[in-house]
């Protein structure tokens, strides 16, 4: 695998704003999910054609999308928070809202926790989990980390608007995730792009992470 390259730098985005996710658009329903634990589902429909750039959400003050994927009935949604608790639930139970709707409650999160990462899961994937854990008072990137990856069987499905299930225990120094991701194949990168691995599948869905050697910037899988 040879390094990647940020999709940043080709978009022209405003100050502050990055790239969460890629989702190839056709009649299909999008979802997304916010730091906030928000959820909406929008069909791809809605998007007027000729514009290359489209708000799909209206966000409260101080939120923010963090992930997105096509979701059409069937799927799973799911949230990961700061504070390690995961959430899954039907998409189904997200009714398809237009444009300009604020969605509705994804995740019921704890007094000072976030969502850091939201996805889809297709019934057939042999999905994961992947959850770095650090301290929330250090420097990104500059802190030692500890990671773990899990089978997304090992985490119950629950309703939408609750609490999460804990997805990994924190360790002395520890306090909060850094980094989350959910899906199949994963593949991990530093923040220059370059390969880092990551700890061999099958921790139980609630264990402590394993030390990393190199920081991990982000997770992703090989696009088909």
């Amino acid at each position: 695998l040879a390094a990647g390259t940020r999709a940043d730098q080709y978009l022209g985005l405003a100050s502050g704003e990055h790239v969460v996710a890629i989702v190839p658009l056709g009649d299909e329903i999008i979802a997304l999910g916010t730091r906030q634990g928000v959820v909406k589902r929008v069909s791809a429909s809605e998007l007027p054609a000729g514009k290359h750039d489209v708000e799909i959400v209206a966000l409260k003050p101080g939120d923010a999308v963090v992930g997105a994927d096509l979701a059409p009935d069937g799927v799973e949604l799911v949230f990961v928070a700061s504070d390690a608790q995961l959430l899954r639930f039907d998409a189904a139970s997200v009714r398809p809202q237009g444009r300009a709707a604020g969605g509705m409650a994804g995740i019921r999160l704890a007094p000072g926790a976030e969502a850091i990462s939201f996805a889809a899961v297709r019934p057939d994937a042999e999905a994961v989990v992947v959850t770095i854990a650090g301290s929330s008072e250090a420097i990104a990137g500059t802190d030692a980390v500890s990671a773990k990856v899990s089978s997304f069987d090992e985490f119950p499905a629950k309703g939408r608007a609750t609490g999460g299930v804990r997805a990994q225990r924190f360790l002395k120094g520890e306090d909060a995730l850094v980094l989350a991701w959910v899906g199949s194949e994963p593949r991990a990168v530093g923040v220059d792009g370059a390969v880092r691995p990551l700890p061999e599948h099958g921790a139980k869905r609630d264990a402590s992470g394993q030390a990393l050697d190199a920081v991990i910037g982000a997770v992703g899988s090989p696009i088909a």
